[in-house]
């Protein structure tokens, strides 16, 4: 397993937070009433109150007739961890957010049956698909490039690169999120090791100055950032469209790099004998369907996989597409996170 996504088998019995519902261990594949719920695992920004969760989950219910559960079980790592542990008797019957990264994971655990959507035409962008594999093991629903947010208002100039931010200048300066708890955090290492190959570590050592902090997750490092603590944070290329839509101001502003950027994918897909396998399917057509798209950019402030739904007017004017789109292996990856947690506790 990926030890950045959490330490995920020492921390999945900690029991996921239900949405709605509890349930037990029981085989309710037969069970009339389960069969009209569609059990979804996901992770906690997209089930709360700000998140894309609620009003999909309404306008699913209000097509579909199904009811929908989510479980909420607060960071990816764990929407996998619990699925793996019950892989005999499966609950759930998405698992939601599973990202290109956790991909080979996922598929080796072998806990996830493929399914290709009849609405999947409307992902025009194969590099998406295929992103998650290429087979339909998992269907994307949104993406988005990392990049560096910086806040116009600082003292210090804006970095035009990575090897910038190892100057002197940025001493300090900079909030990360820790590799194995955060996504951002886990991609920042994946993009280094895409650029810099096996001098990664090197390139770390020269970093290693310029980080103010590594927070455990997204929302408290960005939060330092908003309130000043830094001038710079990793984040994603669409951030600064939130503050464009809510708070009417460019100060924060995406950077884009010529060593180009690594993209994070998510995807959703249906549980290797899911209790209610048509509700599953249901979901996943309606998942990128443009009633369902609509909500992502605004929400879950990514892009929308569905080519045919509008971006907002704040994403067109704040939120650039970075040129060029790196790769990273995840078990090199794994490795880097290791090595590079280890140099940064010296």
């Amino acid at each position: 397993m990926n030890t950045r996504y959490f330490g995920l088998l020492s921390i999945i019995m900690v029991l996921c937070n239900t949405y709605s519902i509890a349930f037990g261990a029981k085989d309710t594949s037969l069970d009339p009433e389960r069969q009209k719920e569609v059990v979804v695992y996901a992770y906690d920004s997209f089930v709360s109150e700000w998140g894309p969760g609620p009003e999909i989950k309404k306008l699913f219910e209000d097509t579909t007739g199904y009811t929908l559960t989510y479980v909420d079980c607060s960071v990816t790592g764990q929407v996998l961890s619990r699925a793996i542990i019950e892989r005999d008797n499966p609950q759930a019957d998405i698992l939601l957010g599973i990202d290109n990264q956790l991909y080979a994971s996922a598929k080796d655990q072998k806990i996830l049956i493929p399914y290709k959507s009849k609405n999947a035409a409307k992902i025009t962008d194969e590099t998406l698909v295929e992103s998650l594999g290429g087979f339909w093991l998992l269907t994307p629903y949104d993406y988005g490039e990392f990049a560096f947010i910086y806040d116009t208002q600082s003292s210090v100039p804006a970095p035009t690169s990575l090897q910038d931010l190892t100057k002197p200048e940025y001493n300090k300066k900079i909030i990360l999120m820790d590799p194995r708890t955060s996504t951002p955090g886990a991609g920042f290492v994946a993009w280094t090791v895409s650029v810099f190959g096996e001098a990664y570590l090197d390139y770390w050592t020269s970093l290693k100055p310029s980080i103010l902090t590594m927070s455990p997750n997204w929302s408290g490092g960005y939060g330092l950032f908003t309130k000043g603590e830094a001038p710079l944070v990793i984040s994603y290329t669409t951030s600064p469209a939130y503050h464009v839509e809510y708070e009417n101001t460019d100060r924060f502003q995406a950077i884009l790099f010529d060593e180009g950027h690594i993209r994070q994918v998510e995807g959703a897909g249906i549980v290797k004998g899911a209790p209610n396998y048509e509700g599953a399917k249901a979901f996943i057509d309606f998942l990128i369907t443009d009633e369902a798209q609509r909500i992502i950019p605004l929400t879950q402030w990514m892009y929308p996989v569905n080519s045919s739904v509008p971006l907002p007017k704040c994403f067109e004017t704040s939120a650039p597409q970075a040129h060029t789109i790196l790769h990273a292996d995840t078990k090199k990856v794994d490795k880097a996170t290791n090595a590079i947690i280890n140099l940064l506790s010296q």
